[in-house]
């Protein structure tokens, strides 16, 4: 062993320790420690999004894992009949998909709205939406609001 190797490796010199995360952590059993199961709510953002139609405009707050993608709820909240609508599902990444459904019932407004596309510079999704189990029956861009 070189004396440079016993050097870093002589007495006195503490053990780090990490975890699955990356994080540095006091023990040797910390950092083999099982980590805790992370709710779904807990890592959640929100993303103002507006999807545009020449006619109109669908205004809504989509909740996200951006661990998973998969959309955990949201609100389409102005520019379809019968706002604001919940946000039941979908996933956002390379392609969108967005489910959401009218609360109440009756009347002249569709009960549920798909929308999907295909990611786009600048961020944006082109695609198309349907309501009552139809996804293509409009087009549309679907923009990311900051």
């Amino acid at each position: 062993m070189t004396s440079a190797a016993q050097k870093r490796k002589g007495p006195g010199r503490e053990h780090q320790f990490v975890n699955a995360q990356g994080s540095e952590v006091k023990t040797r059993d910390e950092a083999f420690a099982v980590q805790r199961e992370v709710s779904a709510e807990a890592v959640q953002v929100t993303q103002k999004m507006a999807l545009h139609n020449q006619a109109l405009t669908f205004d809504m707050e989509v909740n996200y894992n951006p661990n998973t993608n998969a959309i955990t709820g949201g609100r389409i909240t102005s520019g379809i009949c019968g706002a604001p609508w919940d946000i039941t599902g979908g996933s956002i990444g390379s392609s969108l998909r967005i489910d959401a459904k009218r609360p109440g019932t009756g009347g002249n407004c569709a009960a549920t709205v798909t929308i999907i596309g295909q990611f786009q510079v600048p961020l944006s999704y082109r695609g198309t939406y349907g309501f009552n189990g139809q996804s293509t029956t409009f087009n549309c861009v679907t923009q990311l609001v900051c």
